[in-house]
């Protein structure tokens, strides 16, 4: 009917008063879970972005990861600088923040830094979360294989629903597979809220330790400590179930 007002359920799920609801929440009232939303909403922009001038660039020595990185970066410091009263669109905004992000990311890469995969990085962080702990060497040889083990199995579990991703089976999946995985889903939805953040931002989005830091405002070792106890409670929750 013209000139109805619209209700409470409509007024929350208009997805335009739903983003300036999070930017109202984040920039004004410093909810940071908000940041954490408004990073997942847009994290396909970046990809884009890292996509496109992975495609346009003049140099061989940097893989797609570090592209994707440094993209990652770029619109973690436009969701900081972002001003929603401006009247611009965030999405042309961070375009040109992320954009920007990656050339004086490639611009300052060291030798070494390029040298070193994306990918290296990654599972060295993982490996430098889990400090082998006790007196008894192969009980936590064989922890840190476990820990491991799940960490790869995180990786395919698509804990964040963005709407593109064909959880069907390859031919490569065993259905034991892709059991575990949903039941491992399962168990990190359980987890403390810290600690699914981490999970899921390293495992889905790839984010290395130090961007989720920034993304949750802590230092980079309380996010390694909270990798490390996400993968222990993990652990321990899969084998109570046998």
């Amino acid at each position: 009917m013209p000139g109805r007002a619209p209700s409470g359920l409509e007024l929350v799920v208009d997805p335009l008063r739903q983003e300036a609801s999070l930017w109202r929440r984040y920039r004004f009232e410093d909810d940071l879970r908000c940041r954490e939303t408004l990073f997942n909403r847009y994290f396909n922009l970046a990809r884009a972005v890292a996509a496109r001038l992975f495609r346009q660039r003049m140099t061989t020595r940097l893989d797609r990861g570090d592209f994707d990185q440094f993209a990652c970066e770029g619109l973690l410091h436009a969701l900081d600088r972002y001003d929603p009263l401006r009247g611009v669109p965030f999405t042309a905004y961070a375009r040109r923040r992320i954009a920007g992000n990656v050339a004086d990311g490639i611009a300052t890469m060291s030798e070494i830094d390029a040298q070193l995969s994306y990918r290296h990085r990654i599972e060295q962080e993982r490996l430098r979360s889990m400090p082998l702990e006790g007196n008894d060497a192969l009980a936590a040889l064989s922890d840190l294989a476990v820990g491991l083990a799940l960490g790869l199995m995180l990786e395919g579990t698509g804990l964040i629903d963005r709407g593109e991703a064909d959880t069907r089976p390859s031919a490569y999946d065993s259905l034991a597979w892709r059991e575990s995985q949903a039941i491992l889903a399962s168990e990190v939805g359980a987890l403390p809220e810290n600690e699914q953040v981490v999970v899921r931002q390293h495992y889905d989005h790839g984010l290395p330790f130090v961007q989720i830091a920034q993304l949750m405002g802590l230092s980079r070792g309380r996010v390694s400590q909270l990798h490390h106890a996400a993968l222990n409670r993990l652990r321990k929750r899969l084998r109570a179930r046998g």
